[in-house]
């Protein structure tokens, strides 16, 4: 299983975090970088992943609404695939 821990103290910007994810996770080149894209990739990622999110207060501190936003995107999209699983820590 692949882990990818997103730190939220590292985090710069939400296009920072999509180019991040993004890279990776191999996504495609059509990878758009937003949520609904993010979703998508989510949903289709074949291997087992857990995705931890780490220092969500600072991640908040940065994004502002887009934090909660992705965070809704992020656990709709374990419910939807199997093989994924997010922890907040």
């Amino acid at each position: 299983m692949k882990t990818l821990c997103v730190n939220g103290a590292d985090i710069v910007s939400k296009e920072q975090l999509h180019e991040w994810i993004a890279a990776e996770l191999q996504f495609p080149a059509w990878y758009g970088g937003n949520l609904d894209a993010l979703y998508d990739c989510l949903t289709d990622y074949k291997d087992e992943l857990e995705l931890r999110i780490s220092n969500v207060s600072d991640l908040k501190k940065t994004l502002g609404e887009d934090a909660r936003r992705l965070l809704r995107v992020l656990e709709d999209a374990a419910g939807e695939n199997e093989k994924l699983r997010i922890s907040i820590e």
